[in-house]
């Protein structure tokens, strides 16, 4: 018997061919048949390498069994959804979604691969409802650039998800978010440590900001939606990647500092990018309820998100640094995901790793030293320009003490002029 071997080549496959032609008379029992058999199986094996017969075509296979079963195009509504989807499905004038998919699937017995168009591929069951993710709000964020409006969306919304979602395929970390529960829009939300709380009924700009339910329950699926929608800009944004060092306290110091120009949070996240560390601005999705967040993104450089819903220098500021600390202080010594509604840590129970970064990120916003000396002239009575000036002498900006104050006197209608309504979304937009 000739010594055979693995078809690699086409040469070896026409040489193969030519061999197997001679021996097609081999004598039953003899070494040729064994030869025969062994040659017709590793040709077969090249063929289907190199060869695949090319799978059914959906509509004819949808159209075959119809056949076999007598259905007329009436008793397919049920896998289809009307009357008039199946009409445009069986036209080729509408493509089949995931769900028609998965009908067609379970009810007719058609083979997955062959409605799939990939060949050894199976249908795998539903990850998650579509409709627990708040389809209308990210749609107008711009999650799905593909989507010809809501009823487009809600009809492949399975196909659409799974595709925003794949950049957290490559996430196994945990995710840490600091709410436990949220008050309802009109009243009071704290921010710990020097940072500002606001009263909904004295701010109608921010009465409609958080348009979440009363319940105050997180919706996970939105959460996860949002940092894949981060991750996703964070692929196309211009970043110096050779920068990337360690965040030390001088550099978050020097942060701070860009808070005393107009254009401060501007600069600020130049100076970001510059330092291989990514800055998304990403609006909140209903009942997130985020300020900020800080990761890894898929490029294995930190990013720093903010949802801006409070347009507030004093907002912006303290949520940044807050950030800021994190990675300082945890990013680069865990696989972790902070999700941060910068309330106050002990009321919602937000661990220990939240109350450092508050703790930190209020000493590098002013010094507890300074704050013990000067709060004194102008946390008992209005005063202007005692706030402005302890401002100008740390040069950062008077939205910071005032944000402080308010935090720590209770009174979110103090000092109003000068935690900087309005100037920050107006900045990245």
């Amino acid at each position: 018997m000739n010594r055979i071997k693995v078809i690699k080549t086409e040469e070896e496959y026409q040489e193969a061919l030519e061999r197997l032609s001679v021996l097609m008379d081999a004598a039953p029992g003899s070494e040729e048949e064994s030869e025969l058999e062994l040659l017709a199986v590793l040709i077969q094996k090249y063929e289907e390498e190199h060869f695949p017969i090319a799978l059914p075509d959906p509509i004819e296979a949808i159209k075959f069994r119809m056949e076999q079963q007598g259905l007329k195009r009436k008793d397919m509504v049920p896998y289809f959804g009307s009357q008039s989807k199946v009409s445009e499905v069986l036209n080729r004038k509408r493509p089949l979604s995931l769900s028609m998919i998965r009908a067609l699937h379970e009810g007719l017995g058609i083979p997955a691969e062959v409605l799939l168009q990939e060949s050894g591929k199976t249908l795998e069951s539903m990850r998650f409802e579509p409709r627990v993710f708040p389809l209308k709000a990210m749609l107008d964020y711009g999650y799905f650039p593909d989507a010809k409006g809501l009823k487009h969306l809600k009809e492949y919304a399975e196909e659409f998800i799974l595709k925003l979602l794949s950049p957290l395929e490559s996430f196994s970390g945990q995710m840490v978010y600091c709410r436990r529960s949220a008050p309802p829009v009109s009243s009071a939300v704290g921010i710990s440590n020097g940072h500002t709380k606001y009263q909904a009924d004295n701010e109608s700009d921010e009465a409609q900001v958080e348009n979440d339910s009363s319940t105050g329950a997180i919706n996970e699926n939105a959460l996860k939606a949002w940092q894949a929608k981060v991750l996703l800009d964070c692929r196309d944004q211009e970043i110096n990647k050779k920068s990337s060092k360690p965040i030390s306290k001088s550099f978050i110091g020097d942060i701070v500092k860009l808070s005393s120009f107009e254009k401060g949070p501007l600069f600020a996240r130049q100076v970001l990018l510059d330092n291989g560390i990514h800055f998304i601005i990403e609006p909140h999705l209903p009942q997130t309820y985020l300020d900020g967040a800080c990761f890894k993104a898929e490029d294995g450089l930190p990013v720093i998100s903010l949802t801006l819903r409070h347009d507030r220098l004093d907002n912006f500021w303290f949520t940044l640094v807050h950030e800021l600390v994190h990675i300082h202080l945890h990013l680069d010594h865990e696989n972790v995901a902070f999700f941060d509604d910068v309330d106050d840590p002990v009321k919602h129970d937000c661990g220990p790793k939240e109350k450092e970064a508050n703790d930190l990120a209020s000493e590098l916003l002013i010094t507890d030293e300074i704050w013990q000396d000067k709060k004194s002239l102008f946390i008992h009575e209005v005063n202007n320009d005692a706030v402005v000036s302890l401002a100008d002498e740390l040069k950062i900006n008077p939205a910071i003490v005032a944000g402080r104050i308010r935090w720590e006197v209770g009174d979110y209608s103090a000092y109003s002029d000068l935690v900087g309504f309005h100037k920050v979304r107006s900045l990245f937009t």
